[in-house]
Order: C-alpha cells, then structure tokens, then sequence
C-alpha cells in the first residue's frame, strides 16, 4: 500500500465518511481492520486519505458497518473508484492544493449555490475583476502568480459553460455589484458578464437590494456544492487561515436552511436582472 504525500479533499472526504459509518457502527479502528486482514496503522491511513481503498473494501466495510443507506454505499464505491484528472492537474505544484480541491468539488458537484456580501462570485467573474481581486492581497503576489489564479478561475467556469453545466444559483448582496473592484469599464463588463449568464436556463441569479428592511444575514457568505447523495454536501466557507471544507452532517442541514432564508430574502430572478441593469447603465 503506497501511502499518498498530500491527500486531494475528496480522498479525505471518502475517509472521514468511512470514519464516521465505523463510529456509528460502535467499532474501534483496530476491530474494523480486523474485518479487512489489517492492522488499525491502515485503517488511520484510509480515514485519513493517505492511503486508498478499493470499491470492494468499501462494500464490505459498509455491510460490517451496517449501513442500510444503499445509495450512500454506492455513491461512496463510486469515490473510490474515481481516477478523474481533470484540468485542474496542470495547476499541481504552482497553486496551493485547497485551489485544485475546490476545481474537483465542483466538476462532481450536482448543483451550486453561492451567497456573496462583497464580491462577484468566482465563477460568475470576468478576467479583469479576477486579477483586480487576486492583485489587491496582503503581501503582493507576484505577476505570475496573479496571472495562474485569475486563468485557473476562468478555468474553472467549465462547470456552468461547458457541454453538460451545472445547476448554478447565486444569491448576491447590491453591495457586491456596486463595489468597484477594477475601475469603471470593469465593473459594466462584469455586470454585463453576470446579466448574459442569467440568461442560462441552468444559471438564476439574485439580488438582496439595499433597501430590504430586516436583513440580519450579511455573514452568511458560502459557497455550497451539492454531492451524489444529500449526506455528500459540502459546503466551503473563508476561514481565518484559508478555505475551510464544511461536511458534518449537522452543519451543512444548517446551511442548507440558511440558503433558503437568503433565497426568500432576495428578489426574483426577473427583478433582480432589472436591478442589475440599473447599476450597469449608472456606470
């Protein structure tokens, strides 16, 4: 078993749902190795991610483990037969890993949900207000590095552009569309941007305006990827050192519920598009 150097998020993620199957059975480590001719050193490993299992493996532990939930097993078998290298690959070695884990979210995602409070959100983004973004940081990067960040995000639109897009609904505050992150050119080139993508069948933008009374969700912010089953959610969110990758089950039934309560809060795709027609022709 050749024991992996940096485990991608999804090979964690396959790990700590086998962790949390084992935890609900009432199983140590050391007892559900035992069921595969392990020792509990392997099993640390396959939870962890650092070390892979095969779909038969996953099989058996889950019927070990008791799981009645069929589609939660398969969609589980599924991960771990997965060798997609998607384009993303090419960024291995010159972004940081949680960039390529976020592209691997989103090429198995089955829907997206953004909540945005300041800016555009990423895949919604023109190249301009990418690079005015990825420029504005805290020590300076270099031109290069400013230039791989912007391509990779432009890259990563494939998921609502390509041949079989996502389902995509971004809720975003007036605040972030009327923020000028580049100067005046580029904020009506990424409103427009944001306006012809609205028009996608698969694609509904909306707005929370200004002048809601008793909007209390400017926190709120998230990006939320829909897995093969519910209990494969993942939701992302900023944290103080980086990206966090949300997938307890408690927290993503709650960020679930808060999309809903911003969704009811903004307005309807319609008058969000006359909203954001406003702003531009302001510019």
């Amino acid at each position: 078993m050749t024991r992996r150097q940096q485990p991608t998020a999804r090979q964690e993620r396959l790990g700590a749902e086998l962790r949390k199957l084992r935890e609900a059975a009432g199983l140590k480590a050391r007892e559900a190795a035992a069921l595969l001719g392990s020792d509990s050193a392997q099993m640390s490993q396959i939870e962890s991610g650092f070390a892979g299992v095969s779909e038969a493996r996953v099989r058996r532990l889950a019927a070990h483990y008791s799981c009645t939930d069929v589609e939660l097993t398969e969609a589980l078998a599924a991960m771990a037969t997965d060798r997609t290298r998607g384009w993303w690959e090419r960024y291995r070695g010159l972004l940081p890993a949680p960039y390529l884990d976020l592209a691997e979210l989103e090429h198995h995602a089955t829907y997206r949900h953004d909540v945005e409070f300041l800016h555009v959100p990423g895949l919604l983004q023109t190249a301009d207000y990418a690079r005015a973004l990825f420029s504005y940081q805290v020590p300076s990067l270099p031109d290069e590095d400013v230039e791989l960040r912007v391509h990779h995000r432009m890259d990563r639109k494939l998921v609502i552009e390509g041949a079989n897009p996502t389902p995509y609904e971004a809720v975003i505050h007036e605040a972030a569309l009327r923020i000028r992150v580049g100067d005046r050119a580029a904020a009506r080139a990424q409103l427009t941007r944001v306006l012809d993508l609205s028009a996608a069948d698969h694609i509904t933008v909306r707005v929370i305006p200004f002048d809601l009374d008793g909007f209390a969700g400017a926190w709120s912010a998230m990006m939320y990827a829909g897995g093969a089953v519910p209990k494969l959610d993942t939701a992302v969110r900023d944290a103080p050192h980086g990206t966090a990758f949300i997938d307890s089950e408690a927290q993503l039934g709650a960020f679930r519920t808060l999309f809903r309560k911003v969704e009811a809060a903004s307005l309807d795709p319609e008058q969000s598009r006359d909203l954001i027609t406003r702003l531009a022709k302001e510019l």
